[in-house]
């Protein structure tokens, strides 16, 4: 079995810190806090944020087998395909975005549009009602 799947299933079933030869210590915490949290190295400097992240566990073994293929820690290899998968969501997005907002050409043609229809309901000669206004009657509950 590959370290990824030993490794993903024993983070499903809770087990207290695992040592891997090639992954040093990994230690489960419980925090209620969704941000990443931050470290400090030894020589002082801050380390980059880290996340937690529970995946399925074929969705662990896969990326332990593409990690091996492109000889790359899983970790890293987690690393590389969240941010490519985050470009390609933002190109997405800003496609949605710009397909969504009206040019400013057809704003200005429904502004006109909607300035000519105001124009001629001006110019019309007001509607009125047809026929005397009837009585509402009010049903009063019975005691």
């Amino acid at each position: 079995m590959p370290l990824c799947g030993a490794l993903c299933r024993s983070v499903a079933l809770g087990s207290a810190p695992l040592f891997a030869p090639s992954l040093g210590s990994l230690s489960l915490s419980h925090s209620a806090d969704p941000v990443a949290t931050r470290q400090n190295s030894t020589s002082g400097r801050p380390k980059s944020p880290r996340i937690q992240v529970v995946l399925p566990e074929d969705v662990c073994e896969r990326l332990g087998a593409v990690a091996e293929a492109e000889a790359r820690t899983v970790s890293n290899m987690a690393r590389v395909l969240i941010q490519q998968g985050l470009e390609v969501y933002e190109q997405q997005q800003a496609a949605l975005r710009a397909a969504a907002a009206p040019s400013p050409a057809a704003r200005a043609q429904d502004t006109d549009n909607f300035r000519q229809a105001l124009e001629q309901q001006e110019q019309a000669e007001p509607k009125r009602l047809r026929g005397a206004p009837r009585r509402l009657r009010l049903n009063r509950p019975r005691a």
